[in-house]
């Protein structure tokens, strides 16, 4: 299975189908224990009053016809349950019929307003959806001689994309891969993403090595601040790891712009790729003399290399203890690596105190057996 990029959280979408589910059916629910009520309690006890709140509740979850229909059923079944018990007084039926149906003209109104409301962000997430394919694109599951198994999980419920970010792209003779971490959340996070991604891919194919790349990426950024000096990406700055992986080699090149070590895997034995002199994340690159130095190691076929960004390192359970990332990357040595993903996306919910609260991202890069023709034109 090869993760098709962000997408919401299984959890989230589970809760809300139940919810809808339970809110259509509790109108239904409350006509029919009123009339089991009514049938099995003395005439004293008024329970049909209830029936008041049907059209109320099916505003929250049925169309403007639902809530009409589900208002005057109930008007009809008051009227049957009074008629039945042989009470007098006529207007006293009509005036309550009367307060029935308006409270069902009302609900009506509340359920037009919410169905309105509803597809106003059924548009709303269709264009966040198109934004999403565009900024955060997923990657091919195939590049040249790696495979790339991503996984992407925003931390705002409903958001598609966040402050995570990823690429990858196939040059002459190598793939080039980027990962990093815009500081903090919200609009500002993804701007600065979106800053960098665009910078990323016009720059990555003819940047003669990763420190050009670097130097590009914060040149960018830059002048994106420049140009929009209000702009909130202009004060926030990324943490960045890039990967050059050559075709003709069993070798990887790495540079870390302040980014979490990734885990490098070969065979069973899992080691994190330190750099000994980090580069500064980018935008504050001003702060210091600006150096980059490049990490090489061997990265031969078969090997695994762990992308990943601090919302799944620093993910804490209920006693404040950060995951054990290198620990789960040696029991899943053997786990085919399209399945990884999931299995890290599965563990961390559950692990979590409370869930997730920060974006993650993780991508997992295999050097297959051999060289093959690029499964995307990037």
């Amino acid at each position: 299975m090869h993760a098709a990029g962000p997408r919401p959280r299984p959890r989230l979408v589970t809760a809300r189908r139940t919810q809808v589910t339970l809110g259509r059916a509790l109108p239904l629910l409350v006509m029919v224990l009123v009339v089991v009520a009514d049938l099995v309690t003395p005439d004293s006890e008024r329970v049909d009053r209830l029936l008041f709140t049907v059209p109320a509740l099916a505003a929250a979850t049925w169309s403007v016809y639902g809530t009409v229909g589900m208002g005057l059923v109930a008007a009809g079944l008051r009227a049957l349950l009074v008629v039945g018990r042989g009470e007098p007084g006529a207007e006293e039926l009509l005036a309550s019929e009367g307060l029935i149906l308006g409270i069902t003209a009302a609900s009506a109104w509340v359920s037009a307003v919410r169905t309105r409301y509803e597809q106003d962000l059924a548009e709303v997430t269709a264009v966040a959806d198109v934004v999403q394919r565009v900024v955060l694109r997923p990657p091919p599951p195939r590049l040249g001689p790696v495979e790339l198994h991503l996984l992407y999980v925003a931390a705002a419920a409903k958001a598609r994309i966040g402050g995570d970010f990823y690429e990858a792209v196939q040059i002459p003779g190598a793939v080039r891969i980027m990962l990093g971490d815009v500081q903090g959340k919200g609009l500002g996070a993804v701007e600065t993403a979106s800053v960098l991604l665009g910078a990323f891919r016009s720059t990555a194919y003819d940047a003669p090595d990763l420190p050009a790349l670097a130097d590009r990426l914060d040149e960018g950024l830059a002048r994106y601040a420049a140009w929009d000096p209000e702009s909130d990406a202009a004060e926030r700055f990324a943490t960045v790891v890039l990967v050059e992986l050559p075709d003709g080699g069993d070798t990887a090149r790495l540079l870390n712009c302040g980014h979490p070590a990734p885990l490098l895997q070969h065979g069973t034995e899992v080691t994190c790729v330190e750099v000994a002199d980090p580069s500064l994340p980018l935008n504050l690159t001003g702060l210091a003399d600006s150096h980059h130095r490049v990490e090489e190691f061997p990265f031969g076929p078969g090997d695994r290399l762990l992308l990943y960004t601090d919302g799944v390192s620093e993910t804490r359970d209920r006693a404040g203890i950060f995951y054990p990332l290198e620990e789960r990357a040696r029991q899943w040595a053997d786990v085919p690596a399209a399945q990884v993903p999931e299995l890290l996306h599965q563990d961390l919910e559950a692990y979590g105190a409370g869930g997730l609260d920060d974006d993650v991202a993780a991508l997992l890069v295999v050097r297959t057996e051999g060289p093959a023709a690029p499964d995307d034109p990037r």
